[in-house]
């Protein structure tokens, strides 16, 4: 193909089926899909509440087709959502002028590049499913720390785009921590190879922190180097009662005193995430009271020469006698283990099965976890009192999910009124708090108006400015993070 046959293509004035002709044309049937029935799925955001379209959805197989798929779109005028497994919870894979964008989802470049044990590093081309990739990795006694909900159907291009978190982020950090270089297909079409294998390397700007986060706007990761680290060979699970929200952070503060950098999760529950589970998964066991004011579902693991069985039960032990916590359990097996992590997943179940409501993606200082909670709570109970608010998170990053559920039986516009009024609750105590509308989620397009309202002017012109210099025609995921200017 050749530039001057897709410059003779229509252009993007011209209707989305003569564009969807001109992209079939220069690219060939077998590049994607160009039916709507096929385009829809990839359309349809994870919880199925927005459903969009597309002129077609591109699927390459290789950072070369990823190029020719870029320049073809430029030619035409039309603009590229990039997407890994469509899991996102902001909108940010899904298109928000189907007339005009693309959707270019990864999931046919899931090729495991290098594993290198003795470097402590992988590479893995951006579609490679996270749990294909933790597996990987596994077989040669390695373990990728990144650990999501959705981690057997997200990608690993889509975990770097959006900067992920996840339940390990307090010993691990967040996806960014562990990137050590990338490939990225540019707005122009051009390859930057920036797959380094170094820990250590500082000849001036980091450019691949460009990419982390920035959901797609200023170019397209293709593939993606990883720290891994020595596989655990011992993990010990515990779900745990505390008398209050404030009881379980400082609880969070006296783990990693004692229990140092061993302790991997450490996840905030109220006791509405039992009848929450249960809804979703009616057979799920329980074996602790549920009628506590707060849980916590704590992880520790080590490898090597460390007693770790015997530090969990020595630290609890001391905290049941001084009566900090009230009661609990310790996994006695993988699958013990298991249905612990199930209350915690479970719970987004049950959730989403009462039907739409507000999720949030929030984080705070620690020092300031327990007063977010309880203060927002009281806000919305007060503001709207037949909601139900559920608090819950990874605190030891201080990421809270502080979720509002209308009641049943509301019409949608009632339930709109009612999401929007607790979103603005949410955010006042949010800003209050001096902390940050997105933890771990991003932007994308849905929390593209609250972002705006906080920006500094300064912080706005250093982003367009970014943005202006590495997609000038604003081609890569236009409206994800930032509104297009008006013409």
């Amino acid at each position: 193909m050749s530039m001057s046959e897709v410059q003779a293509r229509p252009a993007a004035s011209a209707e989305p089926a003569a564009r969807r002709e001109a992209l079939r044309g220069a690219l060939g049937e077998a590049s994607g899909y160009f039916a709507d029935a096929d385009i829809a799925p990839y359309c349809r955001d994870w919880h199925g509440d927005v459903q969009s379209g597309a002129v077609a959805v591109l699927r390459p197989r290789s950072t070369a087709e990823v190029s020719q798929a870029v320049r073809a779109c430029a030619a035409l005028g039309l603009a590229i959502v990039p997407q890994g497994g469509n899991t996102g919870l902001v909108l940010g894979g899904i298109p928000g002028d189907p007339a005009r964008q693309v959707v270019l989802s990864t999931e046919r470049m899931t090729q495991v590049r290098a594993i290198r044990p003795d470097d402590f590093c992988a590479v893995f081309e951006s579609g490679c499913v996270l749990q294909a990739a933790k597996d990987a990795v596994a077989e040669v006694g390695m373990f990728l720390p990144l650990a999501l909900g959705a981690q057997g159907s997200c990608r690993i291009g889509g975990n770097v785009s959006t900067n992920a978190g996840g339940i390990n982020v307090l010993r691990y950090g967040m996806t960014r921590e562990l990137v050590l270089g990338l490939e990225v297909v540019l707005a122009t079409g051009e390859v930057w190879d920036g797959l380094s294998m170094l820990r250590k390397d500082n000849r001036g700007i980091d450019l691949k922190q460009l990419f982390i986060g920035a959901e797609g706007t200023l170019g397209i990761v293709t593939a993606v180097c990883v720290k891994i680290l020595p596989a655990p060979d011992q993990v010990e699970t515990a779900l745990l009662a505390l008398g209050s929200t404030e009881a379980a952070i400082g609880f969070y503060r006296r783990a990693r005193r004692e229990c140092a950098d061993l302790l991997s999760a450490f996840e905030l529950m109220p006791p509405e995430a039992f009848t929450l589970a249960r809804e979703a998964i009616p057979d799920l066991p329980v074996p602790v009271s549920t009628d506590h004011p707060a849980y916590v579902l704590l992880e520790m693991s080590a490898s090597g020469r460390v007693d770790l069985g015997a530090l969990m039960e020595g630290f609890l032990g001391d905290a049941m006698a001084d009566e900090t916590v009230l009661d609990g359990v310790i996994a006695a097996s993988r699958t013990q283990a298991r249905d612990l992590w199930r209350i915690r997943e479970g719970m987004n179940d049950g959730q989403a099965k009462r039907g739409p409501h507000l999720r949030t993606d929030v984080s705070v200082p620690l020092s300031q976890i327990a007063r977010f909670i309880a203060e927002t709570e009281e806000a919305v109970r007060r503001e709207l009192p037949d909601c139900l608010p559920v608090s819950y998170g990874h605190v030891g990053d201080g990421n809270v999910h502080l979720n509002v559920l209308p009641p049943a039986g509301l019409s949608e516009l009632e339930i709109e009124q009612r999401i929007l009024k607790a979103k603005t609750i949410v955010n006042r105590m949010v800003r209050r708090m001096e902390g940050s509308i997105s933890a771990e989620h991003g932007i994308g397009r849905l929390k593209r108006s609250d972002l705006a309202a906080e920006l500094s002017p300064l912080r706005e012109r250093l982003l367009r400015t970014l943005k202006d210099a590495l997609d000038p025609a604003h081609i890569l995921n236009p409206g994800c993070q930032l509104a297009e200017p008006e013409a």
